[in-house]
C-alpha cells in the first residue's frame, strides 16, 4: 500500500558537514550562487520542428566533462539494463477568462483539481474575489468562489471541472513564452505518453521523445516505468529569499506506484541505473525515499532539493535547461555539482542552445559523493 503523507516533514537529507565546510560545493549557498546570464533570444518561443530535433548536452558530474549531441543520441548514452522513469501526468488546458457580475474581467489559472466541480486556482482581477462571488465563464458555465487555500482561490463549478477545462480552457504556456497559446501547443506541450490529467505545466524533459525514440530505447534493453507528479504553476515562482533555508516550496501531488518500486529494485539487481526523466521524477522518487527506503507513495511533497542533498534513488538525469536562481536549477546543481552545472550552462549559452520548456536538454550523471552507496 502506498504511504499517504506530505513528503516534506522529514526535512532534506544533507551530506555530512554540508552546513559548515570550507569546500565551496559543500558550504551553504544563497540564491545568488545560482545566477547566470542568458540572452533573451535563447529562450525558445516555439517547439522544434520535430520532438527529437532538439540538442542534448551531456555532463559527467564527476569530471565536469561536456559533450554535445543530438537528442536521439540518448539511446547510446543509456545502457542495456537501465530503467528510465518518466512522469505520465497530462497537462490540463488550465487557463480561462471569465467575467464578474460587475463586468470586471477575471483570468483563472487552475492549480489543482479537487474532484467533481471543485478546483483551486490563481486569479488575476482588478479587485480581489470574495466568497460567494459568481464568475461567468465561456460555454455558459458559472464558477462560484467558496474560499481560499493559502494564496489560491477555491471555486465550485456548476459542472465537472476536468471535462469543462478540456473543452474550453487554454494551454497554460509558461510566462517566459511571449505569445498566445495555439493549436500546436495542444499537442506539443504534452508528452506522447501523457495519461493522468492534473498538471498545469508540462514535464518538459519528456517533450523530446517520440514513439520512434521510445522503440529505440526498448530495442537497446532500456526498461521504462512511470510515476505521476501533477506539476503546478508554482514551479515558475521565483525564489524571493536570499537565504535558501527561508524558502518554502510549493506543494505538488504525486504517486509512485508499487510497480515502479519493483522495477527499480529489478534494475538495481541487474546492475542497471535509475535514470530520471526530468526534475519532477527526481522529486517524486526522492520524496518516496524520505523514509528508510524507497516505498510506494501517494500524497503531496514540498521537498526542496539543493546542493548538500544526498540522493538515494536517482543515478542519472535527463532535464531541460532551467531559469536562473530557480529551485529546478538548484536541484540539477545538487546532482551534477553546482560549478559543473553552471559551467555547462555557460557552454550552452556559448553554443546557442535553446532554453526552457521548448528548448534543448541535458543528460547529467552525478557529481562525486552526492549519492548514497547502493
Amino acid at each position: 500500500m502506498a504511504r499517504r503523507r506530505c513528503a516534506s516533514c522529514a526535512g532534506p537529507r544533507l551530506l555530512p558537514s554540508a552546513a559548515m565546510s570550507d569546500d565551496p560545493e559543500r558550504r551553504p549557498h544563497t540564491r545568488a550562487d545560482f545566477h547566470f546570464d542568458l540572452p533573451a533570444e535563447l529562450i525558445a518561443q516555439q517547439p522544434s520542428a520535430r520532438r527529437t530535433a532538439s540538442r542534448l548536452l551531456a555532463l559527467d558530474g564527476a569530471s565536469g566533462a561536456l559533450a554535445d549531441h543530438a537528442f536521439p543520441a540518448l539511446a547510446d548514452l543509456l545502457r542495456p539494463g537501465d530503467l528510465l522513469v518518466r512522469n505520465n501526468t497530462r497537462v490540463l488546458p488550465a487557463r480561462i477568462h471569465g467575467q464578474k457580475a460587475t463586468g470586471g474581467a477575471v483570468e483563472i489559472l487552475v492549480e489543482r483539481l479537487r474532484g467533481a466541480g471543485r478546483f483551486c486556482a490563481q486569479v488575476r482581477a482588478s479587485k480581489a474575489t470574495r466568497a460567494g462571488q459568481r464568475i461567468a465563464l465561456p460555454g455558459g458555465a458559472v464558477a462560484t468562489v467558496v474560499g481560499r487555500d493559502e494564496d489560491l482561490v477555491e471555486f465550485e463549478l456548476d459542472r465537472p471541472a476536468g471535462a469543462y477545462f478540456e473543452a474550453h480552457g487554454e494551454v497554460p504556456l509558461p510566462p517566459y513564452i511571449a505569445r498566445p497559446a495555439s493549436g500546436v501547443d495542444r499537442e506539443r506541450y504534452q508528452t506522447v505518453w501523457a495519461q493522468e490529467t492534473g498538471a498545469v505545466a508540462a514535464p518538459t524533459a519528456g517533450l523530446h521523445f517520440d514513439t520512434v525514440l521510445l522503440e529505440a530505447l526498448a530495442a537497446r534493453g532500456v526498461a521504462i516505468a512511470d510515476v505521476t507528479l501533477h506539476v503546478g504553476a508554482g514551479t515558475f515562482q521565483p525564489v524571493r529569499t536570499l537565504d535558501l533555508d527561508a524558502h518554502r516550496m510549493h506543494a505538488e501531488w504525486l504517486r509512485v506506484p508499487a510497480a515502479t518500486v519493483t522495477a527499480i529494485t529489478a534494475a538495481r539487481a541487474r546492475g542497471g541505473r535509475v535514470v530520471a526523466l526530468g526534475t519532477t521524477v527526481v522529486r517524486s522518487l526522492e520524496s518516496a525515499a524520505m523514509g528508510e527506503s524507497l516505498m510506494p507513495f501517494e500524497g503531496e511533497t514540498r521537498i526542496f532539493i539543493r546542493p548538500g542533498f544526498r540522493f538515494q534513488v536517482v543515478d542519472a538525469l535527463v532535464t531541460n535547461f532551467h531559469l536562473p536562481e530557480s529551485t529546478l536549477l538548484m536541484l540539477v546543481s545538487a546532482f551534477g555539482g553546482r560549478q559543473a552545472v553552471l559551467d555547462a550552462y555557460a557552454h550552452a549559452v556559448a553554443k546557442r542552445y535553446r532554453f526552457f520548456s521548448y528548448g534543448d536538454a541535458m543528460f547529467v550523471t552525478p557529481a562525486a559523493g552526492v549519492r548514497d552507496a547502493t
